[in-house]
Formats: structure tokens, C-alpha cells, sequence
């Protein structure tokens, strides 16, 4: 643990700013999320997605709080909070649900398409009932990459209403966001711009290890005018030289930059690339491979190294293919439901998973499958 301050120790916390300018612009994020230019905003590594998506809808909850009672001084923090409500997809991390809990707001699900993702017309929808209520809506966290099926919101539906109205709109792209550093699939992130912060995950699929969330804020005013306390035993003569305790719950920070500088030292821009390049083909060819045999079927589209499918059939006969394949031992999976559908899912993400990997996995999922629908009555 370091103190956070640029004053004790101003090479770590100079060296974080650079490196999340670094990585803003090989995801080629807009000027206002940089800390070295014009912009206000600027950013900072936390501990997880969890920790950010709170530090944003607690940041949102302070802003609006604070425009409220300018308005109508006679309005209490409690009464205000009581009317507050947050949004996110019925597809989003049990992280924002928790955040909602933490924060004392209520939390509202928007409902999905069948493609799994959240469109303009659903969350205007429901934003015009809770005003019609009396309610006051505030944040919505929208997710690039969902846990079960890497679905994407359209944020570029999503953030104009937001911005109209002055909700906060959150981006997580916890697993997701490491691929957009490929100019393919850097489209996924288009509507950045209404964004008012954003997260991902290094630690995920960028070869940094845990723990490495970067978090990017278009006003790092937002941020610190909510978490800013300095008492006496804190001060220094360098007071608004940079603080990174401000933009976070701890007090104290790891020195995690320089686990960054050391990975992107070492692969470069392109090697990131090719890295994440590779497990999508590994992920592809794994699709194929499903798709080649009529007894399975693909459950979600596959965009990255993420593939959802499921034996064709009743949900309890892919909760037991999954229970077979788990207590084998040879490869681990982790189901999800869809549109009430129990999933399997294929996650391609360690650092030497090659070819014959995904062949083996196959000929053991297949193999597994026969001896289950041989042992069912005809």
C-alpha cells in the first residue's frame, strides 16, 4: 500500500496517469476522458468493475443531489435518495445490483431484445413511467460484453437520451473492452462520447495481472467533489498537484501502473492485438465446430472469444451434460440462462490455449453428449 498523493510519492501516481492516457488512446477514447489534454476529465485504476461501478453511481447519486437542493433548498438528502432510481440490463454483473444496494437507491432492470441488449425505445419507455411516478431517475450503467452472452447495449441509442434528460450514463466493458483496442472491433465502442464514465478490465484479457480495473471519467470533478475530504493530518503544500484517494473509496493504493508499463513494454500495441486476435479465432473455430454437429445449437451471437450453446433438448439435459463435463475434470464450464434456457458457455481465455485445445475440449464435450443421449429412452 502507497499514499496516494502525487506529493509523497509522485512517480506512481505520475506514472498511473500516463499509463491510462496510454491505454485511452489505443482504445482511442475521446479527448474529455484524457488527463493530458484540454479535457477535464482523466484516469484511474481501480481495484475491479465492482469498485468502479459504484464510484460512478455514487458520484452520480452526490451530482444530483447537489443540483436538486440548488434548486430547492428545502429538499432533504433522505427525501431526495428515497426518489432516486438507477437502471441497468437484466443482462448486467450482479455488481450493479450490489452498487444499487450499497448506494440505498433502487435499482430497475431494463428489459433486453433477442439479441440480448438494451435498445433506446425500452429505456425511454420505462424513464417516462418513473418520472410519471414521481421518481427521479439518475444513472444508468450500460454493459459492453455481458457475463452470459457478451451481448452489447446500444449505447449510441442509449446515451443521447441520457445525455437529454442529464442521467449519468456508466459504460462497463469489464471483459469486453481489452478487444477494442482492435481497430475491428473498436466500432463496439461507438457512443463513448455520451458516456460520463467508463470501465474495464486489464486483468481480464490484457495480461495484467489481478487486481486491474481502468476507470476513465469525462469531468474528474464529478468524481472527487463527491469522495474529497481532507482533514489537517492529510494537507500538504501541493494540495491540487493530483490525489488519486479522491477518486476512489480506499485511502491508501498499490503501486498496479507499473504491472501495466511492464506489459505494454514488453507486447506493444501489436502484440496486445494479436493476443486478443487469437483467442476470437480460437472462440470461431469452436463455433464451428458446434455448429457442425445438428445436436447442438449456438444460443448467442459470437463476438469475441465467448461461446454460449447447449445441447438441443430440455433444460435438465443440459444441466446434466454440464455436471458430466465439470466432474471429468479435463475442461471447466460455467452455465448461464438465455431467454429461459439453460447455457453452456465456452470462454477462451488463458494465455496458451492453442488449437488443439479447443479440439480436445470438443472431442470431450461430443464424446460426453453421445454417452448422454445414449443412456435416454428412444
Amino acid at each position: 500500500s502507497i499514499h496516494p498523493s502525487i506529493h509523497f510519492y509522485p512517480a506512481c501516481t505520475e506514472l498511473e496517469t500516463v499509463m491510462l492516457d496510454w491505454l485511452g488512446k489505443m482504445l482511442k477514447l475521446p479527448a474529455d476522458f484524457l488527463a493530458g489534454t484540454e479535457g477535464r476529465g482523466g484516469g484511474v485504476i481501480q481495484g475491479t468493475a465492482s469498485e468502479a461501478t459504484l464510484i460512478a453511481l455514487l458520484a452520480a447519486r452526490s451530482k444530483i443531489i447537489k443540483l436538486i437542493q440548488a434548486d430547492h433548498p428545502d429538499r432533504s438528502e433522505t427525501d431526495i435518495i428515497s426518489k432516486l432510481v438507477a437502471y441497468s440490463s437484466d443482462q448486467a454483473h450482479s455488481s450493479v445490483e450490489r452498487a444499487g444496494l450499497i448506494a440505498g437507491v433502487k435499482m430497475k432492470k431494463i428489459p433486453t431484445d433477442n439479441k440480448f441488449s438494451v435498445r433506446g425505445d425500452a429505456l425511454q419507455k420505462v424513464l417516462e413511467e418513473d418520472r410519471a411516478a414521481g421518481l427521479i431517475p439518475f444513472f444508468f450503467c450500460a454493459t459492453l460484453g455481458t457475463t452470459p452472452s457478451c451481448a452489447f447495449d446500444c449505447i449510441t441509442e442509449l446515451g443521447p437520451i441520457c445525455n437529454a434528460v442529464e442521467i449519468w450514463m456508466h459504460i462497463d466493458a469489464a471483459y469486453a473492452g481489452s478487444a477494442f483496442i482492435c481497430p475491428e472491433f473498436r466500432p463496439l465502442l461507438n457512443g463513448i462520447e455520451f458516456a460520463d464514465s467508463f470501465n474495464f478490465n486489464p486483468h481480464k484479457w490484457l495480461l495484467v495481472n489481478f487486481d486491474c480495473s481502468a476507470m476513465w471519467v469525462k469531468k474528474r470533478s464529478d468524481i472527487i467533489g463527491a469522495f474529497k475530504i481532507e482533514p489537517l493530518y492529510l494537507k500538504h503544500d501541493h494540495q491540487e498537484s493530483g490525489n488519486h484517494s479522491h477518486w476512489q473509496i480506499p485511502l491508501g493504493r498499490r503501486f498496479r501502473s507499473l504491472k501495466m508499463w511492464f506489459v505494454f513494454r514488453m507486447y506493444g500495441l501489436k502484440g496486445l492485438q494479436a493476443y486478443i486476435r487469437k483467442h476470437v479465432g480460437l472462440a470461431k473455430e469452436f463455433e464451428s465446430l458446434v455448429r457442425a454437429d445438428q445436436r447442438f445449437e449456438i444460443s448467442a451471437d459470437v463476438v469475441l472469444g465467448l461461446v454460449c450453446f447447449r445441447l438441443k433438448g430440455s433444460n435438465e439435459l443440459n444441466e446434466t451434460l454440464l455436471k458430466r463435463i465439470n466432474n471429468a475434470r479435463n475442461i471447466h464450464l460455467v452455465p448461464c440462462q438465455l431467454a429461459g434456457k439453460f447455457v453452456l458457455r465456452f470462454a477462451v481465455c488463458a494465455r496458451t490455449t492453442e488449437s488443439r485445445h479447443i479440439q480436445e475440449a470438443w472431442c470431450h464435450i461430443s464424446h460426453l453428449a453421445s454417452e448422454l443421449l445414449q443412456e435416454l429412452p428412444h
